[in-house]
């Protein structure tokens, strides 16, 4: 195991010929999945809360405490996780890994196909949320973590959630699936379809063998600029930008960015080229597509109607992307195999983010229902 400044560790495993079989029949091999911990793991090793990151997040979930600046920099649920907050990290052992085709350190797109000496690109094999909770399931037997307390994730974080619940039901004693769905809509497929297109057409993609020479950023930038406009909502975009313009007092009568949201969008497009991979965005993307526990007959949750995992299930009233209809779907797909299901819809207009973003009653949700899980064990 390496560690690096950031307090990212990594965990190596399916050192050829050992590789792993994945659900597309390919083989893949060696392995690595960056992760990073926070708090104290009890001698029982019994306090296991897994945080599942969503499509563009990494393994850094909130700040250590320590002197350097990159381990010290917020993490993505700051807000949630720590000392004293939602998910407390004086009571729980917190572990959160980059998913398996990512970029922050997990395998993926960007690192050496050990056949070719060169990055994989496009070489690198389709893969599923089964096969990220399949390789994150190898990470726990490394670390001797026989059940997780909780497994906590939204969006295609809560996907991987459920499918933990279904992969590996005895491990999981409570799941909190956040603004997800069973399975992606029509209207979700399109709007990745949209951003892989976006990525594809830029002349400098290459075909995927674009990490020696200039990198496809016009077509990752516009990429996000397409998926970030799904995670806000139409109030919240009101509220923030209206009509309002950029830094002049009239129209430009040409193509420059007149309007807030039009340069609010360009520089969201902008930071993200420089922090993720075109590659790994087609490729997570398309394993969220491909997600699907509803199946044609409805039965895939069945696996389910043996165990005893807890649920808390939660959506946003502003989140079109998954809206409440699709969560409570989930909710009575879980009611049916009889297993214990709370379910909240929180009042929020900022969109399919609101899990993301600081929200006392989430927290006192998140709180109090892992307080229930290990008071009625």
């Amino acid at each position: 195991m390496t560690v690096d400044r950031s307090g990212r560790k990594y965990f190596t495993f399916a050192e050829p010929p050992e590789q792993i079989v994945l659900e597309s029949g390919s083989r893949l091999g060696p392995i690595t999945i960056a992760y990073e911990t926070y708090g104290q793991l009890t001698d029982d090793k019994s306090n296991v809360v897994l945080v599942e990151h969503a499509f563009s997040g990494d393994s850094h979930v909130a700040s250590h405490k320590s002197d350097d600046d990159e381990a010290a920099r917020p993490g993505w649920w700051d807000s949630m996780v720590g000392p004293g907050k939602g998910i407390d990290t004086d009571k729980y052992f917190v572990i959160c890994s980059n998913i398996l085709g990512g970029c922050m350190g997990t395998t993926g797109p960007t690192v050496e196909n050990p056949a070719t000496g060169k990055p994989y690109g496009l070489e690198f094999p389709v893969v599923t949320i089964a096969d990220m909770v399949h390789v994150q399931k190898k990470l726990l037997d490394h670390l001797g973590i026989k059940q997780v307390l909780c497994v906590i994730g939204g969006s295609v974080g809560g996907m991987q959630v459920l499918q933990w619940c279904v992969s590996y039901p005895g491990m999981v004693r409570a799941a909190i699936p956040l603004a997800t769905t069973l399975r992606h809509s029509a209207l979700a497929i399109a709007f990745n379809e949209v951003a892989r297109q976006a990525i594809m057409a830029d002349p400098n993609w290459n075909g995927g063998a674009y990490y020696e020479k200039s990198l496809p950023e016009m077509g990752l930038a516009v990429a996000r600029m397409i998926g970030h406009i799904t995670y806000l909502s139409d109030v919240s975009m009101r509220r923030k930008f209206g009509r309002r313009l950029q830094d002049k007092s009239d129209f430009s009568f040409n193509f420059d960015a007149d309007f807030q949201v039009e340069s609010y969008l360009r520089y969201q497009g902008s930071k993200f080229v420089r922090r993720f991979d075109a590659n790994s965005l087609l490729f997570i993307t398309k394993a969220a597509d491909y997600f699907d526990l509803k199946g044609s007959d409805g039965q895939l949750l069945n696996i389910l109607s043996r165990s005893e995992i807890r649920f808390l299930v939660v959506s946003f009233t502003s989140d079109w992307l998954y809206p409440t209809y699709q969560s409570r779907e989930l909710v009575q797909a879980l009611k049916k195999n009889g297993l214990d299901v709370s379910f909240c819809e929180i009042e929020a207009d900022c969109g399919h983010d609101a899990f993301l973003l600081p929200n006392t009653r989430l927290d006192s949700l998140i709180a109090g229902f892992l307080k229930g899980v290990v008071e009625n064990d």
